[in-house]
């Protein structure tokens, strides 16, 4: 979806997974926040991707914020989809690159369980967070299912 809105729009793009995991570890938190903060620093920018601990030098430098609110059906879809794609070598991706079998799948810490995680606990403060960002007069949408947000994009495209 922000890719499709950085071409539409003719804006910048960034994936936020791209500069977390550009090396061999994550970076620290405060290289990453300084990262970002350089990224949102001009007029105009997509960024993808939610990390929460830079709502305030994403989120709240956005004029829009699209919350993609999807049930964990989806979610874990999704997360099976693009581990095999990153394990059979169809993505290249750098979080790719560190992806074993055990970690997206087996793992106590895999990507699969951690996601199913992570879900059921942070949605209520990603609800107050967002709400928070709203209040600054950012612009929130918030969608709920594949379908809601293929329309939304779709719609905006078509304004772009």
């Amino acid at each position: 979806m922000a890719r499709s809105l950085s071409a539409s729009l003719g804006l910048p793009h960034t994936d936020l997974d791209e500069i977390l995991f550009a090396g061999d570890e994550p970076l620290p938190l405060d290289a990453f926040r300084a990262a970002a903060e350089r990224v949102t620093r001009g007029d105009a920018w997509v960024v993808e991707g939610n990390y929460s601990k830079l709502a305030d030098v994403v989120w709240h430098r956005a004029d829009v914020l699209v919350w993609l609110d999807l049930p964990l059906s989806l979610v874990v879809r999704r997360i099976v989809y693009r581990s095999l794609r990153q394990l059979t070598g169809l993505d290249r991706s750098p979080q790719a690159r560190r992806l074993t079998w055990n970690r997206a799948f087996f793992g106590h810490r895999s990507l699969l369980r951690t996601a199913i995680r992570k879900y059921r606990r942070n949605r209520p403060r990603y609800a107050r967070q967002v709400a928070e960002t709203a209040a600054l007069g950012v612009h929130v949408v918030r969608l709920r299912s594949g379908r809601a947000s293929r329309a939304w994009l779709a719609r905006q495209l078509d304004h772009g």
